[in-house]
């Protein structure tokens, strides 16, 4: 079994063990124990003496306040420290995370694409997604509160401290997942990787935030943006405002966003994520190839090209085949194409399940000549609207107490998750082993120039940091 897939099932096995009967004997015992709040934790919060320190809520500035551009570097280091310092009981609680995101990326993908024709195309941040649930977590009070942690997957076995959540803990976790992406992504590796999380906190004039929330959203998102603007007159105007300040502050193109939150709103919580690999060893192929949209339609796109052996397997059984493009030594890019362009969707919907990294047992080494289009891929998601098709419009509606936001009574607009998703290749490099270079049996032929899935993720926590489907690279998603 390939390494991705032992990790899981380890997990899943270590998971299944603090579960069983056998570890009964133990007083406080909880599949999820390292997630919760510890026993020494809660005695302390118990404590009578033990009162929430207050603090002084503050007001968001304007939003045409100056702001400094985002350094996506400096922003990749505080990943890369966070990703160093996971070690003994870190891991396990890192790969128990990743599988949570996994589940829960799973689940709303699969959501989303029941609202998707053929031809659509699409990007998922399990991270970003599961990142925005458990900050709404932080901030929220019961029973709410207990609502978002079942939907997160952890399921309090009572009401008592040890089985609750401890947000911090879990954006912790999720901060170095997101540093184990770009860990060896720098010199000698196999790619030039970078991840960039900012969130915008935008308000109605007059809202005051609690400050203890805002910081605590750090390791999710080191630049958080209070923003205050009127809301309520004209959202359509508010939400143009939106965009143009956030493209002014990171410097990325979103496009898509959804727009126009109902006129009472005091909240809008937006996400936004940029992953960008530099691919080593790929290069720009001289004019645009044919991609065939359908088999009748093609279109001209910049395509990636690179000679080498890769990780691949071709499933004659299911009509798709699988290949696993190395990113680091820790983070593979595995691109999924039906052998028929018809069975997108039939394919999609076996893939893309919770055993979908067991499949990676089946990889063995190829050599292999290898093309695939150069990405930008855009996506932008109201979880709100996701909610709803799961049944659950009222989790983060106008019911919602999140008292843990504001003394106010927030009502939240829109909660977004904006993603753009870039596969380029190394400027000045050449194919790292040219085909003359390569032994053994003849270089096979694959073309990715129809239709076809991806997903990105790390060895280490198992975690699907990226779902995507490409229709069309032309098409915004």
């Amino acid at each position: 079994m390939g390494r991705a897939g032992v990790s899981l099932g380890a997990t899943l096995l270590c998971l299944l063990a603090w579960a069983s009967p056998c570890a009964a004997d133990r007083v406080y015992v909880h599949p999820f124990h390292l997630l919760v709040y510890s026993k020494s934790s809660c005695e302390q919060l118990e404590k009578p003496s033990a009162e929430p320190p207050s603090e002084l809520p503050f007001e968001p500035v304007p939003i045409q306040a100056k702001t400094s551009p985002v350094d996506e570097e400096a922003l990749r280091e505080t990943l890369v420290l966070a990703a160093r310092k996971l070690e003994g009981e870190d891991k396990l609680r890192a790969a128990t995370v990743g599988m949570l995101l996994n589940f829960m990326g799973f689940r709303m993908y699969k959501t989303l694409s029941e609202t998707w024709t053929a031809a659509s195309g699409a990007v998922l941040s399990p991270t970003a997604l599961f990142g925005t649930l458990t900050s709404f977590y932080l901030g929220a009070l019961d029973p709410t509160a207990h609502r978002l942690q079942t939907f997160l997957g952890v399921s309090g076995e009572d009401q008592s401290c040890t089985s609750r959540l401890d947000g911090h803990k879990v954006l912790d976790t999720l901060q170095a997942i997101q540093g184990l992406l770009v860990l060896q992504g720098g010199e000698g590796s196999q790619a030039r990787l970078l991840l960039s999380t900012v969130v915008g906190l935008f308000t109605a004039p007059g809202l005051r935030l609690k400050r203890s929330f805002v910081q605590g959203l750090a390791p999710f998102a080191p630049i958080t943006l209070p923003r205050s603007l009127d809301l309520s007159t004209d959202p359509e105007l508010a939400a143009e405002r939106i965009d143009r300040f956030m493209q002014a502050v990171t410097g990325w193109k979103m496009g898509g966003a959804p727009t126009g939150a109902s006129p009472d709103s005091t909240l809008i919580f937006s996400a936004y994520v940029h992953f960008q690999a530099q691919m080593k060893g790929f290069s720009l192929l001289a004019g645009s190839q044919e991609f065939w949209v359908d088999n009748t339609t093609s279109v001209l796109v910049p395509m990636l090209s690179a000679t080498g052996t890769f990780q691949h397997w071709s499933d004659a059984h299911n009509n798709l085949s699988v290949t696993r493009v190395p990113l680091s030594p820790n983070v593979g890019l595995l691109l999924i194409q039906p052998h028929c362009a018809s069975a997108l969707q039939a394919v999609e919907a076996l893939t893309f399940q919770h055993d979908f990294l067991t499949w990676t047992k089946n990889l063995a080494p190829r050599a292999m000549h290898l093309t695939l289009p150069q990405l930008v891929l855009r996506g932008s998601y109201n979880l709100q609207d996701l909610l709803a098709q799961a049944k659950l419009p009222t989790l983060l509606g106008a019911e919602a107490n999140l008292g843990k936001i504001s003394d106010s009574n927030v009502r939240v607009g829109q909660v977004l998750n904006s993603v753009l998703f870039e596969l380029k290749a190394d400027d000045g490099e050449q194919p790292a082993e040219p085909a003359e270079q390569l032994a053994g049996p003849e270089a096979l032929e694959v073309t990715l120039n129809r239709p076809f899935l991806f997903a990105v993720s790390d060895q280490d926590s198992t975690a699907l940091h990226f779902l995507g489907r490409v229709a069309n690279p032309l098409n915004e998603v």
